[in-house]
């Protein structure tokens, strides 16, 4: 899968991904033929990689990020790109990202499509630069700074062409976008672009309906979706809330993705946050006519049944098998 970087600033890089031939199904599998003008992203997101000991003593990040990788294939699922919404380590754990980075190349090897990360709340900006797509740009002063000023910690948000979709990554990993990426944002969506554009940033624009994380979505999602509404912006995937969760604001599509990590108990006792041991991911197709986001866990229970459809009339059970 080529890239060609074709503009490079401080706190701007637009890169093209020749997005149409990628057809790895992964080993044994029989891949599902992509629906004509259909786009498909796995999306993941809240890995929090640790260093040592599993988080809570079960989580393994890593692990989780490929298992999720392994069912996709061995379910068949062809995605364009792969996209992972924020808080890609355990907050003080900036030991994991050197082997973040290798799992993610790894994934990417394996797909041969580009795999496109963003920062959440928990992530450390100096310590993700070894990450592809994090790394400062070339011009940076022997000093830290950036010719106009900016430190190595400002935001830099980033615009990737896959196919005849733009995905803009945003950095929430503050809490909030700031006025110099919500600007930029600004700039970068006044000139559409084919099929539309998906923003991807760990906050969502709004908050949970659990009540203690009722506030904890994008501090200025007021001014964000401002700039959004009117423009190509198809589909805002995020993360953060380790429930799935779908909403339309402004007329936009929002996707919180699940965790990979773990999952919110939906009914933890009042005034606390609670989270047990399920790992999930979203399975997101983009077309002309329309944008879906289904979630998907990794592991699951022994099914009832299965269902052998005929092939002319797939709803006409032919063999039904208990399992």
């Amino acid at each position: 899968m080529s890239a060609d970087v074709h503009a490079s600033t401080a706190a701007n890089v637009n890169t093209d991904v020749n997005a149409g031939t990628a057809t790895n199904a992964g080993a044994g599998a029989e891949a599902t033929a992509a629906a004509p003008n259909r786009t498909t992203v796995l999306h993941l997101s809240d890995v929090h990689a640790t260093v040592g000991a599993p988080l809570y003593g079960a989580v393994d990040g890593i692990r989780r990020m490929h298992a999720a990788s392994d069912y996709a294939q061995a379910a068949g699922v062809t995605p364009e790109v792969i996209v992972i919404s924020g808080d890609l380590i355990e907050r003080r754990n900036e030991g994991a990202y050197p082997a973040l980075r290798e799992a993610l190349l790894e994934l990417e090897a394996a797909w041969g499509v580009p795999v496109l990360t963003v920062l959440g709340n928990h992530d450390d900006r100096d310590a993700a630069r070894i990450l592809p797509g994090h790394a400062l740009p070339d011009d940076t002063l022997p000093d830290g700074t950036l010719p106009d000023g900016t430190l190595p910690r400002t935001a830099m948000p980033r615009a990737v062409h896959v196919g005849e979709w733009r995905f803009v990554l945003l950095d929430s990993s503050p809490g909030r976008l700031g006025s110099e990426q919500l600007a930029w944002l600004d700039a970068e969506l006044a000139q559409p672009f084919g099929s539309g554009s998906i923003v991807v940033m760990h906050h969502p624009p709004l908050g949970s309906p659990l009540p203690m994380l009722a506030r904890a979505g994008l501090g200025d999602a007021a001014d964000f979706l401002d700039i959004v509404e009117g423009t190509d912006v198809r589909m805002i995937l995020s993360g953060h809330f380790h429930h799935p969760l779908a909403a339309t604001m402004r007329g936009v599509h929002v996707s919180v993705g699940p965790a990979l990590a773990y999952h919110q108990v939906m009914d933890a006792e009042p005034g606390t946050v609670s989270g047990f041991d399920r790992s999930m991911f979203s399975l997101v197709h983009l077309t002309p006519d329309g944008v879906s986001a289904s979630s998907v866990t990794v592991e699951h229970p022994s099914p009832l049944f299965t269902l052998s459809p005929s092939p002319a009339d797939p709803l006409s059970p032919r063999t039904v098998r208990s399992s």
